[in-house]
Order: C-alpha cells, then structure tokens, then sequence
C-alpha cells in the first residue's frame, strides 16, 4: 500500500504576526505623535534644578549639579572646608566670650560701687526709719501714760472727797486706770447678788464713770482659790463672771454710759493679787476691778 504524501507547510510568516505588527506600528506612530504635540518649560525645570542644587550643596565647595550628574565632588577640599570654617568659627567665639567677660567684670565693678553707695544710703534710711517708729512708739507710750495719771489723780481727788479711801483703791497704767474694790464690800460669801451695803460705794462708782462715757469700761470678777461647786455656781469662774456681770448692770442701770462701750468677764481665781495661803491673801484676791481705759486706748462706739 502506497504511503500518503505529507503536505508541505505554507511559505511566509504566520497570519496574526501580520495583524500583531501592524498594532505595534500604529501604537508607535501614536506616542510619537503624543510626543511631538509636547512642550518643556525651560525656565520651569531650570528652576527646579536650581532649588535642588541650593538644597544638596550645603558648603561652597560641594558639588550638586543635578543637571551634570554630579552629587559630591572634591570630598578632599570639602574636609579642608570644614577645618577652615570650625578653627574660625572657635576663633570668633573665644573673642566674643573674653570680649563678654571684660564687659561683665566691668558691669559688676560698677554694680558693685553703686551697690555699696546704695546699700550705705539705704542702711541709713532704713536706721533713720526704725529710730523714727521706735520715737513714735515711745512717743505714743508716754502720752498714753500721762493720761492714765491724769486721770488717777482726778479720780483719786473724788475718792478722796467722798472718804471711800478705803473701800476703793486706785491704781493706773498706760492703757487704763483701776479700781480695786473688795469683794466682802460688794457680796456675801458664795453670792453674786449686790449687798444692800453695797449701794453707796457702787453710787460713788457711778459718779466716777459718769465722767468717762466716752471712754471703754471693763469690768472684771476675780475670787480666791477655794472650790466652790453649787447648782448655780459649778465653779469660781461661773461665781466671779456673775458678780462682774451684776456689778455692770448696776452701773448701766444708773448712769448713762453706752452699753457697748461696757463690758465684763469673770477671771475666777487665775489673776491671784496676794498668797492665797493666808486669809488676808485670799480676801485680797476676792475682788471687783473697773477699769477706765484711756481716750487713746479706748475702742469706744
């Protein structure tokens, strides 16, 4: 049996490398038409070579022409740069810190001197200050210590004149003039209530702080150190505000003084004025004092 005959295979390229090569040509008439329709601005990209080349080439002798190709030259004369340019800058801060330091030694110098001026004009000032408050003060201490005698002296006279001599004792110091009168003179024994006995020494009281209405008046109880303890007196400090309080309003009752330019306090048996060992010391510590405050002293309303 004959073999069959193999056909030959068709001569030239095959079909879609025709198809294939005409796409490329049309696809590269396209971008060269694209490109050619395209403009550069030349002073655009000059500036942006020039704004690169200002930011890359920090010292003058480095190379940064962008448009050249050339990052970093001379890196040999760039290091002799920087030595240069270090030993200058080391120079010119030397001189400025000695040139500092002869200013600043200067400038203290005469801190100093204007200090020391200063310093001697205020110690005397701040002298002269201190021996003007002290002359004040004692100023101010004498005149309220003649005052206060003054008005013992006035106050003694009217004792004196109604023969209460002994009833009420007088005493003064530069805030306030004192009377001193005898607790047994103004109260039984344990009481708070005024004797009747009492009356006329508390009249001459009156007449005394009727000359001073507008002075402050304080009124103070003081007993001996003998416990006391009863439903209305628990102690001698209850006991003696009492008869303080009673004594007051006695003498607001009978004169004109302004009450709140009064007032009283009981001192119980802190404010010892003799022994309380003896019965002479304890008599003597059970007492009523009215003080006078003097005009300069006064907290009057």
């Amino acid at each position: 049996m004959a073999k069959k005959k193999e056909e030959e295979a068709p001569k030239g390229s095959p079909a879609w490398m025709a198809t294939f090569s005409d796409l490329m040509n049309l696809l590269l008439c396209f971008f060269v038409l694209l490109f050619s329709m395209s403009s550069v601005d030349t002073a655009k990209f000059e500036e942006v070579i020039s704004s690169l080349q200002s930011s890359f080439s920090i010292l003058p002798s480095g190379g940064a022409s962008i448009g050249q190709g050339t990052m970093v030259s001379g890196g040999v004369a760039q290091l002799e740069f920087l030595d240069t340019y270090y030993n200058a800058m080391a120079n010119s801060k030397s001189t400025k810190n000695a040139k500092h330091q002869n200013e600043t030694e200067t400038s203290e110098d005469t801190e100093n001197t204007q200090k020391g001026s200063e310093g001697q004009t205020d110690a005397t000032e701040t002298e002269n200050q201190v021996t003007g408050t002290g002359d004040v003060a004692e100023q101010f201490k004498q005149e309220s210590l003649n005052e206060s005698e003054k008005m013992a002296e006035e106050i003694q006279a009217m004792i004196d004149q109604a023969g209460m001599t002994d009833n009420i004792q007088v005493d003064f110091n530069q805030q306030y003039v004192q009377l001193n009168v005898q607790g047994a003179l103004l109260f039984d024994s344990g009481k708070s209530n005024l004797k009747e006995e009492a009356k006329p020494i508390m009249n001459r009281i009156d007449q005394i702080l009727g000359q001073y209405t507008n002075n402050t008046i304080e009124i103070e109880g003081h007993t001996d150190n003998v416990p006391i303890s009863s439903a209305k007196y628990p102690n001698n400090n209850v006991l003696s505000m009492y008869r303080a309080l009673d004594v007051m309003e006695y003498v607001l009752s009978t004169t004109n003084l302004n009450p709140a330019n009064v007032k009283s306090s009981g001192r119980g048996e802190t404010v010892p004025v003799a022994d309380n060992a003896t019965a002479e010391g304890r008599a003597a510590n059970r007492r009523v004092e009215v003080k006078i405050y003097n005009s300069l002293n006064s907290d009057v309303q």
